[in-house]
C-alpha cells in the first residue's frame, strides 16, 4: 500500500479511465464504471484495487489474485482467477508506469524562496522556482524556470541550469551547465576536481583542473555520485542518460545519448562512451577507453580495453559474454575432478 503521507492519491478512477490509461481493453465492458482507488501487487492487491500480471513465469500465482481488477496479456489472461475483471493490455509493464503516474504524484513545493536561502545578487532565478531552506546560490548563477533547489544545495559561481530540473538536498554544484529537465539527487556532487596529480620532488602535485561539466537534457544522476570536471576539456553526459547512486565519472569522460550507469560504477579519466551503453553495478573501467555505442557490459566486470559497438563482455578482465560462460563452465568441470 502507497503511503499517502509521501505520496497523493488521485483516484479514484472508473475502469474506464483506466482502460484510456492503460491503453488497455476491458474482456466484460459492462464493468467500465466500477471505482478502482488503489494499485497494488498482484500478491497483496485487494477489492478496490488494480494489479499487473505480466510474468509467465508465474502463471500459477494468477488464480490467487484477489484484486477487482488486473491489467494482463491476452495470453495469461485465462490464468487470472475467476471474478477478477480483466483488462488486456500489449505491454502491462508500460501500462503500469502510465497508471501509476497517473496514480500517484510526489509532493511539489509551491514557488518560494526561503527566508534562509543566500543568494548572491548578481544571480538570475527565473520565475516560479523553488529555493529550499539553507540553499547557497553564488555569484553569476542562472537558474531556469520551474527549477526546484532542495535544502542545504550549493550553486558555486558561475553555474547554468535549464528549466525544470532539480536538484537535490544537500547537493553541490560547480563548473557546471546542466540543461532542462534533469534531476541530481541528493548528495551528488558535480564539478568537483578531476583526480589529477604529477610528482615532483617526491611529493604528489595537484594539476588543476580547468574543464567544466556539461550535462545534456533529460538526465538523472543518483545520490551521492560524483562526477568530476575536466583537467582541460569537459567531463560530457549526454541527453537521456540515467546515473544510478554512488558512481564515479572521472575527469574528462564523454558519453553518448541513453547511456545507463548503475551503482558503484567507476569510470577512470578520459574514457568516451557511445550512445545507449548499458554498465552493471561495480562495473570498473580503465583509462582513456572507447566503448561503442549499444554496448553492454555485465556487474563486475572489469575493463581493460576497447568495447566493440553491440559487444556484450563480462568478467575481470572482460570478455565476450560466451568465452566467459565457457571458461566457468570449463572450471566448473575442473572442479568437480
Amino acid at each position: 500500500m502507497v503511503d499517502i503521507n509521501f505520496f497523493e492519491n488521485k483516484g479514484p478512477f472508473t475502469l474506464q479511465k483506466i482502460a484510456e490509461i492503460c491503453e488497455a481493453k476491458m474482456v466484460d465492458p459492462s464493468k467500465s464504471q466500477v471505482l478502482i482507488n488503489d494499485i497494488a501487487t498482484m500478491s497483496s492487491a485487494k477489492n478496490g484495487e488494480i494489479c499487473f500480471f505480466y510474468d509467465k513465469k508465474a502463471k500459477e500465482k494468477g488464480g490467487q489474485i484477489k484484486a477487482t481488477a488486473c491489467v494482463t496479456t491476452e495470453e495469461l489472461a485465462p490464468f487470472v482467477a475467476e471474478g477478477v475483471i480483466v483488462l488486456i493490455a500489449k505491454n502491462p509493464k508500460l501500462s503500469f508506469l502510465k497508471l501509476n503516474i497517473e496514480f500517484y504524484s510526489e509532493y511539489t513545493a509551491k514557488p518560494d524562496i526561503a527566508s534562509t536561502a543566500k543568494i548572491h545578487p548578481s544571480a538570475i532565478i527565473a520565475p516560479n522556482c523553488t529555493i529550499g531552506e539553507y540553499v547557497v546560490i553564488g555569484e553569476n548563477v542562472r537558474i531556469g524556470e520551474n527549477c526546484v533547489i532542495e535544502a542545504g544545495a550549493v550553486i558555486a559561481r558561475g553555474c547554468v541550469i535549464g528549466t525544470n530540473t532539480r536538484i537535490g538536498a544537500n547537493a553541490s554544484i560547480a563548473y557546471a551547465i546542466i540543461g532542462d529537465n534533469c534531476y541530481i539527487y541528493t548528495g551528488a556532487r558535480i564539478g568537483q576536481d578531476g583526480f589529477g596529480f604529477m610528482m615532483i620532488d617526491g611529493k604528489h602535485k595537484r594539476i588543476p583542473q580547468l574543464g567544466r561539466v556539461i550535462i545534456g537534457n533529460d538526465v538523472e544522476i543518483g545520490a551521492n555520485t560524483c562526477v568530476d570536471r575536466g583537467a582541460l576539456d569537459d567531463t560530457v553526459i549526454g541527453d537521456g542518460m540515467r546515473v544510478d547512486n554512488l558512481v564515479q565519472i572521472a575527469h574528462n569522460d564523454k558519453f553518448g545519448n541513453g547511456c545507463i550507469l548503475v551503482a558503484q560504477a567507476g569510470i577512470a579519466g578520459s574514457c568516451t562512451f557511445g550512445d545507449y551503453v548499458v554498465c552493471g553495478g561495480q562495473t570498473g573501467f580503465a583509462d582513456h577507453l572507447t566503448i561503442g555505442s549499444g554496448a553492454q557490459v555485465a556487474s563486475q566486470s572489469g575493463i581493460m580495453r576497447d568495447i566493440k559497438p553491440g559487444e556484450v563482455v563480462m568478467g575481470y578482465p572482460a570478455v565476450p559474454i560466451k568465452d566467459f560462460m565457457r571458461q566457468v563452465a570449463y572450471l566448473q568441470k575442473v572442479g568437480k575432478k
